[in-house]
């Protein structure tokens, strides 16, 4: 078995960050996250860590599984602790990486125009978009040893894969075995998630790195969590409220997105609230605001990438349809207006949806109106995504029905009036079941599962069922 060393998701869910050593002048990276809430990795980071305190100087290539914060935030700083190598891509995540990038240099780092053009340009130099499927060798040092990488599509956001690396090296030849395969999973995504065709088992892995968000639990289908967004929203709406959605700029918007286009386009003409004067609203007379320039930008890439697309959302463009722009959706961008509408909201009464980052509340725009509504019971959050320990976005979960609840952002109490709710079905990631299902569909199953991305418990209660159905394989946690 080959080496693995983990700089980060190993003691929860964020800064992913994994280092495959191939020998001992050669190693390649999958990932380089950020770490968000309360998380610290294995030396101690806190979420305010950004240096690369690990030694970089073997590291041939990175590989990126996708392009969420948590996986690659810290790219910036790796390019500024030295390293000159290849960083390797889906040719969506290709167009996607720069601006997640550029937005965590102006939100994280500077603002000063001159440094993030330069390190946009490091970025684009370095920068190999890959097709999925395909095998592309890594430069390594010296002859002994050689490695390929190919990506396969892992169904979590657009561009998203998983990784397999095929290592060729003399204490291989010298047991007669010919190469070793390494998985990593990346985050896997959920089965008929929206926009996405869902991932596929590779034929075989020696070696699987996987994650195990929801290694404790399963989702409800799609169907369901469709039918019980629309119900949660309906419940939520008929008090004339605003339902605030925290979601992700990239992935969880945009499915949300196609997931409400698809109610309306059911529903139209179903009254789902009234005015003062008692003039029924219907879903097509609801007011959809996603207010986030990065998601409206993503958005755009979005739908500029609909060849990656599945066969669904292509057949419902071909229908002249629009998942992703439709008539309902005010985009707001500068912050002026931003703050206009959150006071808007605040004295108005007429329904409305906001979908507003960031999706833990952890920072973002969602703040912003999270201040301003949270005290009023007309409104309601609906949370779509994990939430990590340490965020607020935990926090309101956990607090929001306890007497005086109340959670604080930048050092103030806010109260917990509004209703809360949660309908994890909407996570990207895979479930328990897809997640065993991923090992079994392999017909040359792993020899050793390495779990990361998980709290200890979705680690633990994930180890003793791959145990169960593999019982020859080794399951460790880092």
């Amino acid at each position: 078995m080959l080496d693995i060393r983990h700089h980060g998701a190993v003691q929860g869910v964020t800064g992913s960050c994994h280092e495959l050593l191939i020998d001992e002048d050669n190693s390649v990276l999958v990932d380089i996250g950020l770490f968000q809430g309360a998380e610290t990795s294995g030396a101690g980071a806190d979420s305010n860590q950004l240096a690369i305190e690990f030694d970089v100087s073997t590291v041939r290539a990175l590989v990126v599984t996708h392009v969420h914060i948590d996986h690659v935030g810290r790219l910036p700083y790796l390019l500024a602790a030295g390293f000159t190598g290849p960083i390797y891509c889906s040719k969506p995540s290709a167009e996607l990486l720069p601006l997640v990038i550029e937005d965590a240099l102006k939100v994280g780092v500077t603002r000063n125009a001159s440094i993030i053009e330069t390190c946009l340009a490091r970025l684009a130099s370095q920068l190999v978009p890959l097709e999925y499927k395909t095998w592309t060798a890594i430069p390594l040092l010296g002859k002994g040893s050689n490695v390929q990488v190919r990506l396969c599509r892992a169904g979590h956001i657009l561009g998203s894969a998983y990784v397999t690396f095929r290592v060729t090296h003399p204490p291989l030849k010298a047991v007669g075995k010919k190469y070793h395969d390494v998985v990593f999973s990346g985050d896997l995504g959920a089965p008929y998630s929206p926009l996405l065709p869902a991932p596929q088992s590779p034929y075989r892995a020696d070696q699987l790195v996987l994650e195990s968000t929801y290694g404790d639990r399963n989702h409800e289908n799609r169907a369901t969590r469709r039918q019980k967004l629309q119900q949660s929203l309906e419940h939520a709406l008929h008090d004339s409220g605003t339902v605030l959605i925290p979601a992700f700029s990239i992935g969880r918007t945009q499915e949300l997105l196609y997931e409400l286009e698809h109610i309306i386009h059911q529903n139209k003409q179903k009254a789902v609230s009234k005015t003062r004067s008692g003039v029924s609203l219907h879903w097509e007379d609801i007011d959809i605001i996603i207010d986030s320039p990065l998601a409206s930008r993503f958005t755009r890439v979005y739908r500029s990438l609909e060849p990656f697309w599945d066969a669904e959302a292509k057949r419902r463009v071909k229908a002249g349809r629009h998942p992703l722009s439709f008539d309902q959706v005010t985009t707001i961008d500068d912050h002026a207006t931003h703050l206009q509408t959150v006071s808007y909201l605040q004295r108005q009464t007429r329904p409305a949806i906001v979908i507003a980052a960031s999706g833990m509340c952890a920072g973002g725009r969602i703040v912003n109106y999270l201040k301003a509504l949270l005290g009023d019971e007309r409104n309601d959050v609906l949370f779509v995504g994990y939430q990590a320990a340490g965020t607020p976005g935990r926090d309101i979960l956990r607090y929001h029905d306890k007497p005086n609840g109340y959670v604080v952002f930048d050092g103030e109490r806010y109260a917990i009036n509004a209703k809360v709710q949660q309908i994890s079905g909407y996570s990207a990631h895979a479930g328990q079941r897809d997640l065993l299902n991923f090992i079994k569909r392999m017909r040359v199953p792993p020899k050793k599962v390495h779990l990361v991305h998980g709290d200890d418990n979705a680690k633990q209660t994930l180890k003793g069922l791959i145990e169960i159905e593999h019982p020859a394989c080794e399951v460790v946690v880092p």
